[in-house]
């Protein structure tokens, strides 16, 4: 779709709040929330339990800033075809009520001030991860893949897993193995997350020529796919446990029962591919896995808890010794 095909003229605002919303809707707020959950994840297993407070407002509010810069520069170039969808019709700039100029202005300041913010409260390395995370996705996911390749979700899911490589990297200056299994888990996550949600909404992607899995291979293939990437990523979140040694019993318990619940919902699409209520409720399931899977990582670093669980492990071994 050319330039000329989509409004162009301006939608002039009624009032300042107005305004407001219409840059907020750019930023895709409901998508930054997993982001900023999986960087304060890391942050608290990288300060054992007792990151500072104020390193920790910084960074989550420098990674939002990072993330809305990247998706506001995903709106920017997706608006032909967001124009062209019913759902993303009415977003900010295909409707014509922020401008092109005005949307890149505002991409390069919330940039510009992510940056800084790491730079000047963590280091150097974080600012540079989530200016990576920025390139990422826009170069890599939007321009590159989104439109050529059905593997489109599976590179350019390593922009989303870049979050808890800044967390860890705010609180250590430095990554560590343990850091990197971090992303290897938002990143084998992200295709059976997204993927769910590309089986519902396919008929959108097919209409702009988008080639999502679930429109070029078929409902059959994308299930087995996202089974295939659960069976990775649940074994995968016990390599903190084993062999790291960075996670407890507490996350153990948690991502064995969180896990169990996303292998039998995985295995339910599996069994009826074309079954949409299977893929809505993997979709839903998987965002409320990642968020308590975070949760549980960030209250077994807790040295309270750590000390509660020593206890315990003491007390059932001793009495086991004894009987």
């Amino acid at each position: 779709m050319t330039e000329s095909m989509y409004p162009t003229g301006r939608r002039h605002h009624d009032n300042a709040w107005q305004v407001v919303q219409s840059y907020w809707q750019l930023t895709k707020p409901r998508i930054i929330i997993l982001l900023v959950i999986t960087t304060a994840g890391s942050m608290w297993i990288a300060a054992h339990g007792q990151v500072d407070p104020v390193l920790l407002l910084v960074t989550l509010v420098a990674g939002w800033l990072a993330a809305s810069s990247a998706n506001t520069i995903n709106c920017l170039y997706d608006r032909d075809i967001d124009y062209d969808m019913e759902r993303t019709r009415h977003r900010p700039l295909p409707s014509g009520r922020v401008q092109p100029r005005d949307a890149l202005i505002f991409a390069i300041l919330l940039a510009l001030i992510s940056f800084s913010l790491l730079t000047a409260f963590a280091n150097l390395l974080s600012a540079c991860l989530a200016m990576s995370g920025i390139v990422t996705y826009v170069l890599v996911y939007t321009h590159w893949l989104k439109r050529h390749s059905t593997q489109n979700i599976v590179i350019g899911g390593a922009a989303g897993a870049i979050p808890p490589l800044v967390g860890w990297a705010a609180v250590t200056g430095e990554l560590s193995w343990a850091a990197w299994v971090l992303f290897a888990i938002v990143f084998f996550w992200t295709p059976p997350h997204f993927w769910a949600l590309a089986l519902m909404i396919r008929r959108d992607y097919a209409k702009v020529n988008i080639p999502m899995l679930p429109v070029i291979a078929g409902e059959v293939v994308t299930a087995k796919q996202i089974w295939l990437y659960t069976l990775i990523l649940i074994p995968l979140t016990l390599v903190l446990v084993f062999p790291l040694h960075v996670m407890g019993l507490l996350y153990t318990l948690v991502a064995l029962g969180l896990g169990g619940l996303f292998l039998a919902k995985a295995w339910a699409l599996l069994e009826n591919p074309a079954d949409m209520g299977a893929a809505r409720s993997l979709f839903k399931y998987s965002i409320l896995y990642m968020m308590l899977l975070c949760a549980g990582m960030a209250l077994d670093s807790l040295p309270a808890t750590q000390r509660l669980t020593a206890n315990l492990v003491h007390t059932v071994t001793t009495a086991l010794s004894l009987a």
